[in-house]
């Protein structure tokens, strides 16, 4: 019985601690990559296309219809009611019967060699339409913002599941040392509606959450020491803390213990790395001018040349959330020159994005997603103004970079726009791509939590190799 228990002791030191001898090759291999913890191991399932994901989230759903998708017929039949057969099973938000087409007032027209089109509001995307797999027909579950935004961001319409960053942090670990794995960015006249919850990380341990970044000049706050404390009494505060949560975590072995350890650690290592990320003064005006970047002043062109510089030093996730998409036909958010200016702020910093991603050799390693949690109607919706309602039944995203096939259009939906009628690609098919890119199988990506096993893509997904390059 001595010997077994020996023997199991041995097994697990040299199976969990990480001290073997093949445990040591790899590690002095990986260099400082940070490794995952957790049931993937130390190596993504695959060969990975990707290493990084910079996800352009446009928060209240973007017009498929004033963007990316001219329909001839509803041109034609601008104006006239809905036959009832069309809308018979169909869910709306706000609209009800009685609800009248509506053609877009936007000129559209096709760009580079695939022929992608877009309308007049998105010229510079048109630009690198032959970097794009533009997916024309994206499906969703939910009809409410709250609801589509989570099962967009964690594959799940209900609180308590982890973000797609995070799922990413613990499958993956990070390449960098001195920032956060996951970092979250915003813009607009607001956060997103449901907030935190979108980039946290529900039951996985919270060192996996993504990190909010300030909008502003100073991004991270208090990044120098304190007035009045020498960075020699500043170690010796950390020292302190770190050991008193050292003795904690020796009794209890509580992750989130461990949690508070790290966090203090990358606090200390970020008072050296983050100045140098957030000096836009290092970026030729060139680059600035691509972008569209005034310094000091924060916007999403700024975030998108921030999420550049994060993916160069090796974070893993950035996520960048942009506000005021919801057009229903109010004074402020219509389909007028509230969409006009929405896509003012991000047509020229997403392409600038693309095409400096790709002049770096960044490109190939990196997936770039664009997209919100569902469309709109293909029927108006009459307030003060003209607008429409959310649709779920149909809408547009796009990839760009991370294995992904440059200049393709997959995917078809009816003249009219209700519905897909051709290359239904679901929610958790999306994860389930984004995860193989990564090199990881979202069926392997599991998580055991009161008693059963979670993925991101909960019982459902499928990968989808035609986006694939």
């Amino acid at each position: 019985m001595e010997n077994e228990r020996n023997e199991l002791t041995r097994r697990h030191f040299l199976s969990h601690c990480g001290l073997g001898l093949g445990s040591m090759a790899l590690g002095s291999l990986l260099g400082p990559r940070v490794l995952a913890e957790g049931g993937t191991g130390l190596l993504p399932h695959h060969a990975p296309r990707a290493k990084n994901v910079i996800f352009l989230f446009m928060a209240g759903g973007p017009s498929q219809l004033d963007l990316f998708e001219p329909k001839p017929a509803l041109q034609k039949l601008d104006g006239q009611p809905v036959p009832e057969s069309i809308l018979d099973g169909k869910r709306f938000a706000f609209i009800g019967p009685g609800a009248k087409l509506l053609a877009s007032s936007r000129r559209f027209r096709q760009h580079g060699e695939s022929g992608a089109w877009m309308s007049e509001l998105l010229p510079h995307l048109g630009g690198v339409a032959d970097e794009l797999c533009i997916v024309r027909s994206m499906v969703t579950e939910e009809i409410n913002h709250g609801p589509a935004k989570l099962f967009l961001n964690t594959g799940h319409g209900q609180y308590g599941r982890p973000s797609m960053g995070s799922w990413v942090s613990w499958g993956l670990g990070s390449e960098a040392q001195d920032l956060p794995t996951f970092v979250v960015l915003q813009s607009g006249s607001r956060g997103p509606r449901i907030g935190a919850p979108l980039w946290g990380a529900g039951f996985l341990p919270t060192r996996h959450q993504g990190v909010p970044f300030r909008s502003g000049a100073e991004p991270i706050l208090h990044l120098e020491t304190p007035r009045g404390l020498s960075a020699a009494q500043q170690r010796q505060f950390f020292q302190a803390v770190s050991g008193l949560n050292q003795e904690r975590f020796d009794v209890l072995a509580d992750d989130e213990i461990r949690t508070r350890i790290e966090a203090y650690e990358l606090a200390a290592r970020m008072q050296t790395s983050a100045p140098e990320l957030v000096d836009f003064s290092r970026e030729s005006r060139s680059t600035l001018e691509l972008y569209g970047v005034e310094p000091g002043v924060p916007s999403y062109a700024a975030n998108c040349l921030l999420a550049r510089r994060l993916v160069e030093r090796g974070v893993r996730f950035v996520q960048l959330y942009h506000t005021d998409w919801d057009h229903h036909g109010s004074l402020e958010l219509n389909l007028g020159q509230p969409l006009e200016e929405v896509t003012r702020q991000i047509d020229r910093p997403t392409a600038a994005l693309i095409r400096d991603l790709k002049q770096r050799g960044l490109l190939e390693d990196t997936l770039v997603v664009w997209g919100g949690e569902f469309g709109r109607t293909p029927m108006s919706e009459v307030r003060v103004a003209t607008g429409r309602d959310h649709h779920i039944d149909s809408y547009t995203m796009f990839l760009a970079g991370g294995g992904t096939k440059a200049g393709h259009i997959h995917g078809e939906t009816d003249e009219l726009g209700f519905e897909v009628v051709e290359g239904a690609v679901p929610v958790h098919d999306l994860h389930a791509t984004m995860l193989h890119l990564l090199g990881l199988d979202h069926l392997r990506l599991t998580y055991l939590s009161q008693g059963r096993d979670f993925r991101l893509t909960d019982v459902a997904g499928h990968v989808r190799h035609e986006l694939l390059a």
